[in-house]
């Protein structure tokens, strides 16, 4: 977390949190959700604008966790800003190396892999779970033919209770 974050955080500990303004899509890009968008619908539905920001993105990857209950924010300052979530919290790039990288650019090791009635593939990391990007599922199925992971079957439906994520906080 930011030191000036952590700064904010001590000078304004009662700032209220915010919902509904921020949205984490099944590629990774991030989306700002304003009254009209939040009135059109849930995200990702509705899903708002795209954050095209490099520093601004930054900012949230480097302040991006979960709560106690598996809600993720990023913390703006004093403010959590809780992100809904399309698939789930991290979307994950597979690199030639073998290496597995989630969308704020952490290396992650894979535990196992999951298979979800649409055929989604997410990856259970210590840091929690993570959908593939459809760019790399290529490079999953490779690994998963060579047993990099064991692989389970869980309906999307039961993905934030056995993993322990909240979709939309």
């Amino acid at each position: 977390m930011d030191e000036i974050v952590k700064a904010a955080m001590a000078k304004w500990p009662h700032v209220p949190d915010c919902r509904g303004w921020l949205g984490l899509d099944a590629r990774g890009d991030w989306y700002l959700r304003d009254d009209a968008c939040q009135a059109a619908g849930p995200f990702p539905q509705a899903k708002g604008s795209r954050l095209r920001h490099d520093k601004l993105i930054g900012f949230i990857h480097r302040n991006y966790a979960p709560d106690a209950q598996g809600a993720w924010y990023f913390q703006n300052g004093p403010q959590r800003v809780y992100a809904a979530l399309e698939a789930a919290p991290l979307v994950l790039r597979l690199h030639d190396d073998g290496t597995v990288v989630d969308h704020t650019g952490e290396s992650l090791a894979p535990r196992e892999a999951v298979l979800d009635e649409a055929g989604w593939l997410y990856l259970d990391t210590p840091k929690g779970l993570g959908l593939v990007h459809s760019l790399d599922m290529a490079l999953a199925a490779e690994r998963l033919e060579g047993s990099a992971w064991p692989l389970v079957e869980v309906a999307s439906a039961d993905l934030p209770a056995r993993y322990g994520f909240v979709r939309q906080p």
